[in-house]
């Protein structure tokens, strides 16, 4: 599915295919409530790497937050004139892009369920803002964004 995003400002505008377009997984992570999150939370999707256009990219500036410490390979994209979190992109996994779905302008398919993960990271004034029969995780799911998405008949061809 072709997504179209941009930052707040408008100095940075992208487009990417999508393979996982719904928006159903929220991270309460400390790195995307801080970065991203405005309710505490951030949500990612999944598309191919390569199919990545940016323009004003010489607006974007990357960070790489610390994990227990340590510098993280994950790359996260943001404008350096309004600090719209964009995407995140990692090399260990260097075929796959992570768009915020904050950033995205497209319509995006309405998630059947949601999913809250990094319980164990969530701030205590955020609230669970869930329906019954969310599935909860104080860490990671056993499902990966393309797995949930093919369980739900919902994985889009990149």
């Amino acid at each position: 599915m072709q997504l179209k995003g941009s930052c707040h400002c408008g100095a940075v505008k992208f487009e990417v295919k999508a393979y996982a377009p719904v928006p159903y997984m929220r991270c309460y992570c400390s790195i995307c409530r801080k970065t991203a999150g405005g309710g505490g939370y951030a949500i990612n999707l999944g598309a191919k790497a390569k199919s990545l256009k940016v323009r004003g990219r010489k607006f974007i500036t990357r960070f790489n937050a610390k994990i227990n410490g340590q510098k993280s390979s994950g790359e996260r994209s943001f404008c350096s004139k309004c600090g719209s979190a964009l995407w995140v992109w990692d090399p260990n996994w260097p075929d796959l892009i992570h768009p915020f779905a904050s950033a995205i302008d497209s319509k995006l398919p309405k998630a059947p369920e949601h999913v809250h993960i990094l319980l164990d990271s969530k701030a205590d004034w955020v609230p669970l803002d869930g329906t019954p029969g969310d599935q909860q995780f104080e860490h990671y799911p056993d499902q990966s964004l393309e797995e949930w998405h093919r369980a739900h008949g919902l994985l889009k061809k990149a």
